[in-house]
């Protein structure tokens, strides 16, 4: 059993002047690597998880013993986070400012009030959040949207949630550009979020 780094779907630099490429070929290359690297040492000789997918890991965290239920949550759920992360962002995303449209859109405007409502309450809990960690978009059960934080690298997945979006708030994520300015780096990002693959996930 051996999880691979995914290849990015689009350039380092195709994210620029937003998100310069410099970070993202470190964020990919070193961080969300050493995520894979550490994940796959962890489960080397746990051979009861053979052709379990990550996602059945992150949802069965209570179900293992110390320390192999820390290193997938925080291993895995990085490779996790991660993977979804770059697919949440795109280039040219400019035309899609004014928000989601569609069945999305509706369900937004329908939880938070409208889409600016939505982006200014993501924003603040993004920057708020005390640490490292992500700011999540997610679906209950029931199809009902709220936003979350999480700590380091845990995954709301293991909570029983759908992640719909979510944004890397690690320093590793936005210091090179914005050394401590990680508000001005949240507003930012609002320009490569790619709305068409979240749409998708709703």
């Amino acid at each position: 059993m051996k999880f691979d780094l995914p290849l990015l779907p689009y350039a380092y630099d195709a994210l620029e002047p937003y998100i310069d490429a410099k970070t993202m070929e470190i964020h990919h290359t070193k961080h969300h690597a050493t995520y894979v690297t550490k994940l796959n040492e962890a489960i080397a000789n746990a051979s009861e998880l053979d052709g379990k997918t990550l996602e059945e890991l992150l949802l069965s965290l209570d179900k293992f013993s110390e320390p192999l239920r820390t290193a997938i949550r925080n291993h895995g759920g990085g490779h996790y986070n991660h993977s979804l992360f770059w697919t949440f962002m795109g280039p040219h995303m400019e035309r899609n400012e004014k928000g989601p449209q569609g069945p999305l859109g509706s369900a937004i405007a329908a939880a938070f009030g409208d889409f600016e409502k939505f982006k200014e309450t993501f924003s603040k809990t993004a920057a708020g959040l005390f640490g490292s960690g992500w700011a999540w978009l997610v679906k209950d059960k029931t199809g009902s949207l709220s936003i979350i934080a999480t700590p380091n690298q845990n995954s709301p997945l293991s909570d029983g949630v759908t992640i719909m979006m979510g944004l890397d708030v690690w320093e590793h994520a936005y210091y090179l550009k914005y050394q401590n300015r990680r508000p001005e780096y949240i507003e930012n990002w609002w320009h490569v979020v790619n709305w068409e693959e979240i749409a998708k996930r709703f």
